[in-house]
């Protein structure tokens, strides 16, 4: 399965649960199956079996076919794709308080994805070093951001852009008394 198709698997269902007012557990208690693999799917950890998609569909009390349409997102005469900012889905990429990721769009390209995505730090937000399995470019809409990794940190301000191999541990630091934005690219090979 595409790692495109999956995020849109794993951003769908959790959006339904978030619009539902349904916790993970009651997800888990529904489709007979764990709150942590509930959070793993949801979060693109893991990809469930057919039958644990299916019995998570149902316990949203959503059809299948229901769930499934649109999921590609592409006009029927091309590949146009096109994304309101409403329609940006927020998700939990780590647990962190202040960290708010909008995930815009997630496409393969040729035996790479890119993931697109907004992010948003709160002041004062903190949490501890991360790593990801893809190279990052991040670009500063708007505030400073103070750049940590293990040996050295720097300062990005607003137009300001890096490129970086996110296996190397960093943490993202808003500096302002204002909520810093930027966009990130995740490149995702193979």
């Amino acid at each position: 399965m595409e790692q495109e198709v999956i995020a849109q698997i794993s951003n769908k269902l959790k959006s339904i649960r978030k619009e539902k007012n349904l916790t993970l557990q009651d997800i888990a208690d529904r489709a007979g199956v764990t709150k942590g693999l509930i959070s793993q799917i949801e979060n693109s950890r893991t990809i469930p079996s057919l039958l644990v998609l299916i019995q998570i569909i149902k316990a949203l009390e959503v059809g299948l076919d229901d769930f499934f349409n649109d999921l590609d997102g592409y006009s029927k005469e091309g590949k146009i794709l096109v994304k309101r900012r409403e329609e940006y889905q927020k998700f939990e990429k780590e647990a962190a308080e202040g960290y708010d990721y909008f995930r815009i769009f997630t496409k393969k390209i040729n035996s790479s994805t890119v993931d697109i995505v907004l992010l948003e730090i709160q002041p004062g937000a903190t949490r501890e070093f991360v790593q990801t399995d893809a190279f990052e470019y991040k670009y500063i809409l708007s505030g400073s951001v103070q750049y940590l990794f293990r040996d050295h940190q720097i300062l990005l301000n607003e137009g300001d852009s890096m490129l970086f191999d996110g296996k190397m541990e960093h943490n993202p630091i808003n500096l302002g008394q204002d909520v810093a934005k930027m966009l990130v690219v995740y490149f995702f090979e193979g």
